[in-house]
């Protein structure tokens, strides 16, 4: 039997790149002869990224369609027909099995082309709402794998599957690494630790409610592992001492995660998706920066189920210090949170996507 090949796209952020890589690495796992080739757009993160993972890479010359009115858009269609033309040609030539797609603006092209050649397609999408190029592509795909229920509202209901989002397995048992983490951090074990969460970048009004905060953490006895990201390193480095220390970022998030006694984060999906994994008390600020605000629909899923708290941006001067000391000074809120939050997990994503990609591969043979 020949091998298999695989063409995946998926960019633009880390959050559609990496379950791309996940799904990539657990097929390769399976099927080590198969072949692989990526797509992305030209300029996007996953023109670096996905070869530095080892994977092959071509780009193409597509961005997103503004929503307010922006020049750009003026030459949208001309770069949906060359992504598509270029779509075309890469196809061809590397002849794939599957397409798969996580989402960002190259999947979109890709996809269409695959689906419209006979090729069989998977989406997967990450968020409680829908990508518009994943709703885009839906009618197309034979199959949806979705990380939340009520996904009805956007996808034909009997193309989905419920799998969760891919995440790291090195977050599957971080409760065994407790002694290394405060070994790691150079902690106090007798002190409660509070993980702070902003992405690569950094998130500005977390910052600053961290910042005018400290006084209160230090009232609490807290000692904070503050992930600033990189673009603010600068305006807070200083702000470190024996118990706040500021990064830029954290290059080991499982040691970071099992550290910690509470944490607070943005509610990217896979944020979201790792921390019900994790299983600790969760505050989410979920940025009102994202498109059709999908990180508030994403934490919502979690707090309206009793997992997790929700504090929107704007709530957070009157409704912050209440809510974190409420949740410190319980034990029994904290277990609850924990409980209910590590119940909504899904450590087997990968796998069942990849199970789904193989029943597709399958059913093609078949026919």
């Amino acid at each position: 039997m020949k091998p298999y090949k695989f063409i995946i796209s998926g960019g633009g952020t880390g959050g559609h790149i990496y379950p791309a890589v996940a799904i990539a690495n657990e097929l390769k796992s399976r099927y080590p002869d198969a072949e692989f080739l990526f797509v992305g757009a030209k300029d996007r993160m996953e023109m670096d990224k996905v070869p530095q993972l080892g994977y092959a890479i071509k780009g193409l010359w597509i961005s997103g369609f503004q929503r307010s009115f922006s020049l750009k858009n003026l030459i949208f269609p001309l770069k949906l027909i060359s992504s598509l033309w270029e779509s075309r040609k890469i196809i061809k030539s590397f002849q794939p099995d599957i397409a798969i797609g996580t989402g960002g603006y190259a999947s979109a092209p890709l996809l269409k082309v695959a689906s419209n050649k006979g090729i069989p397609c998977l989406i997967q999408e990450q968020n409680s709402y829908a990508g518009i190029t994943n709703k885009w592509l839906s009618a197309k795909v034979k199959k949806i794998c979705v990380a939340y229920d009520g996904m009805e509202q956007y996808f034909p209901s009997k193309k989905i599957k419920l799998t969760g989002n891919p995440v790291r397995q090195d977050l599957l048992d971080v409760s065994k690494k407790r002694e290394e983490s405060i070994s790691f951090f150079k902690l106090d074990a007798q002190k409660k630790t509070l993980l702070v969460l902003g992405g690569s970048l950094g998130a500005r009004r977390i910052n600053a409610l961290i910042n005018s905060s400290l006084d209160f953490f230090s009232k609490l006895n807290l000692q904070i592992i503050w992930q600033c990201g990189s673009y603010y390193f600068e305006s807070y480095k200083e702000k470190g001492n024996e118990n706040v220390q500021v990064h830029a970022f954290l290059n080991r998030m499982d040691l970071a995660y099992a550290a910690s006694d509470f944490i607070i984060s943005r509610a990217g999906a896979l944020s979201v998706s790792e921390l019900c994994l994790v299983g600790k008390p969760v505050v989410f600020i979920p940025s009102p920066n994202v498109s059709e605000d999908h990180q508030i629909k994403n934490a919502r899923s979690i707090s309206n189920k009793e997992a997790a708290i929700l504090i929107a941006e704007k709530d957070l001067e009157i409704q912050f210090e209440d809510e974190f000391y409420k949740l410190f000074s319980s034990e029994e809120n904290q277990l609850q949170l924990s409980k209910k939050c590590k119940a909504l997990g899904k450590p087997n994503a990968t796998k069942e996507i990849v199970e789904e990609i193989e029943k597709l591969l399958k059913e093609a043979k078949r026919n």
